[in-house]
């Protein structure tokens, strides 16, 4: 497979670049869950009561909204909560007409079921994503919660996502599907150089079963192009002025400690929360303590901690 057009620093974007209060449960690769999909294809989950500023969710490069499952009916029971399948990941699965701007599906999602304004949560890419709505339309975003920020806002290619890069790219070459997929578990679910028995292997095998889902989707997708924002997020994170919370894990890629920095440090009050004990995907691992943190922060942003 080659790059996904317009894909930043490397990380999939187009195409794919738990604690004890939660079990695992067994996903069958049928499974569908959609309560709409908006008039442009991409499919969404909102449940809760409606009343104060609703949470939207926003998935990594290596998963889809079903990675938010483990907060979904505790977080459902209590807030308007979103969660959406990024255009090529889960089931917004249609072939693309044009140009696919991720931010710009969000943003089109939101107008289309009537949120006007909500705190946005993003991991890893959808982070990126994330902080391009928020810069694309300022209003509709009330906070930012980041964790692992990756997609756009990588500024280079790290030792640590080279290594990624050359494995994903060699299966690929290969035609082994099974090994592309390892090497995303391997370094964005395990954490580099870390046995793959140190998650749970529930999230794990969720995970595989997302990453696989994507590859899928998106296997005919060579002709597909990606608008990008311009100037890029990277330049603009001065002109954030919500609450922004950097959620980071010790054991993740040096490309995401990287972003974590730069992101924090680039926009005015941002707070930063490092997890030592985890890799790319906190919400998977830590899942009670993420629901948390995110409830702690969307009640009243600028006092979290």
């Amino acid at each position: 497979m080659t790059a996904a057009p317009g894909r930043a620093a490397g990380e999939k974007r187009l195409r794919p670049a738990g604690g004890p209060a939660y079990r695992y449960r067994a996903i069958s690769p049928t499974w569908r869950n959609v309560t709409s999909f908006t008039s442009s294809g991409i499919a969404y989950d909102r449940e809760g009561p409606r009343g104060e500023l609703p949470i939207v969710l926003v998935h990594a490069g290596v998963a889809d909204r079903r990675m938010w499952e483990p907060a979904w009916p505790a977080l459902a029971s209590e807030r308007d909560v979103v969660r959406l399948d990024l255009r090529g990941f889960g089931d917004s699965a249609g072939h693309p007409s044009g140009p696919v701007s991720h931010a710009d599906d969000v943003l089109a999602a939101l107008a289309e079921i009537g949120v006007d304004r909500a705190h946005l949560v993003g991991a890893s890419m959808g982070a990126g994503v994330a902080v391009e709505a928020a810069l694309a339309r300022p209003a509709t975003v009330a906070s930012l919660l980041l964790a692992a920020p990756g997609g756009s806002l990588f500024a280079e290619i790290t030792p640590g996502l080279r290594a990624f890069i050359d494995a994903e790219g060699a299966a690929m070459e290969r035609g082994d599907l099974d090994g592309a997929v390892e090497a995303n578990l391997s370094w964005w679910v395990d954490g580099p150089g870390q046995p793959r028995d140190r998650v749970d292997p529930g999230a794990r095998e969720l995970v595989a079963r997302m990453q696989r889902r994507a590859f899928e989707v998106t296997r005919d997708w060579d002709d597909v192009e990606e608008r990008e924002l311009e100037p890029p997020a990277l330049e603009r994170l001065g002109e954030i002025s919500v609450p922004v919370l950097v959620l980071v894990g010790g054991l993740d890629l040096d490309a995401v400690q990287e972003a974590a920095g730069r992101v924090a440090g680039g926009i005015a009050g941002a707070r930063r929360v490092d997890w030592a004990d985890v890799a790319h995907l906190p919400s998977l691992e830590r899942p009670a303590d993420f629901l948390d943190l995110l409830r702690a922060w969307t009640r009243e942003p600028v006092a979290a901690s």
